[in-house]
């Protein structure tokens, strides 16, 4: 009775089809698992005569090496043949899609380069958050009460009582500086500031900005013309010339605004330009003493000079844009000009 059920079962495992991974696991339940048919075979042994015995056990061995090998045959054929489930469903057929490598955006790109100007001759950098208090952004910088900058119309509050703002320039961060930190400070404070305008060309609601701030004993205006002009030239080249215009600005005393000459037409005149030869980039003086001492710091003994510039308004002279509504239209063919820079 033994032989004839080794026999029926070799007949069934020669004969049973593997096709997929569940056929695989039913032909492993049924035949080899130590629940299996053959296991079970095995366990018949012990009824089976001994001179039969050897016989016997030499055909169901065989059984069980012949199961065995169908099962690992079938399990590594369909591991070849497997697709993974992230695959499944695609079709081959489509032409591959093509790996673009990206570029740096150009006021990354200036960014970065401005900072390492200034990291040359001391200047280190400080940021702040966006979201400020009036006494930052407008008193502590001696903004008076009844300065456009506080109307709603130029200037997007979030909340009254007490006052709250997205910063309409980053002199908040110097103010966070001043407050925490004595003399010398020679800090750089790039960010993103947002003021209520119409979007145009030359205008935006969001942009970016860095300002500059020095302070020290002995600190002079001719400091700070040394220092732009340092800056004017190794940003754009040693041929650009720079120039001060009296100006006003509630937290330096005296200002100035900073022209050079225009990088589009090399000072000969155009649109950009006015048909001037100069183009304005920032503002500059000497800090107001009344910003130093609402710092805590001490005026008669400390003097200092800060300037602040638009990062858009370089780099569209850097790189001859003409509309500053490129920057933040995330249009690739406008971002792909600057791969090779």
């Amino acid at each position: 009775m033994l032989l004839e059920n080794i026999k029926r079962l070799t007949q069934e495992v020669e004969a049973y089809a593997i096709e997929n991974k569940e056929h695989l696991e039913a032909f492993r339940n049924t035949y080899v698992s130590r629940k299996g048919q053959i296991a079970a075979l095995f366990d018949e042994m012990k009824t089976v005569a001994p001179e039969q015995r050897k016989q016997v056990g030499q055909e169901l061995n065989q059984l069980k090496q012949l199961a065995q090998q169908k099962l690992d045959t079938a399990q590594e054929a369909l591991e070849q043949n497997a697709t993974p489930d992230a695959l499944a469903g695609l079709d081959f057929t489509l032409p591959p899609v093509p790996h673009a490598l990206g570029a740096r955006h150009p006021l990354s790109r200036v960014r970065e380069e401005i900072i390492r100007i200034f990291e040359r001759i001391g200047f280190n950098v400080s940021e702040g958050p966006e979201m400020e208090d009036d006494w930052h952004n407008f008193t502590a910088l001696n903004f008076p009460e009844n300065h456009p900058a506080r109307d709603m119309q130029d200037t997007f509050f979030l909340s009254k009582n007490p006052d709250m703002l997205l910063r309409t320039h980053t002199s908040t961060v110097q103010v966070r500086v001043m407050e925490h930190q004595k003399p010398p400070i020679r800090t750089l404070s790039p960010g993103r500031v947002f003021r209520n305008e119409a979007i145009s060309a030359r205008a935006h609601c969001m942009f970016h900005q860095f300002e500059g701030l020095y302070i020290d004993r002995g600190v002079s205006f001719k400091d700070l013309k040394d220092t732009l002009y340092y800056f004017v030239q190794e940003l754009f080249g040693p041929d650009t010339k720079i120039r001060f215009r009296p100006s006003f600005f509630p937290f330096t005393e005296p200002s100035a605004e900073i022209d050079i000459t225009c990088h589009i037409c090399k000072g000969q005149g155009c649109n950009i330009c006015k048909q001037t030869g100069w183009v304005e980039i920032g503002g500059s003086g000497m800090v107001d003493p009344n910003v130093l001492e609402n710092c805590g710091i001490d005026s008669k003994e400390f003097s200092g000079f800060a300037f602040g510039m638009g990062i858009e308004r370089i780099t569209m002279l850097k790189y001859q844009i003409k509309d500053l509504r490129l920057f933040t239209e995330n249009d690739a063919r406008f971002l792909r000009q600057f791969e090779a820079i």
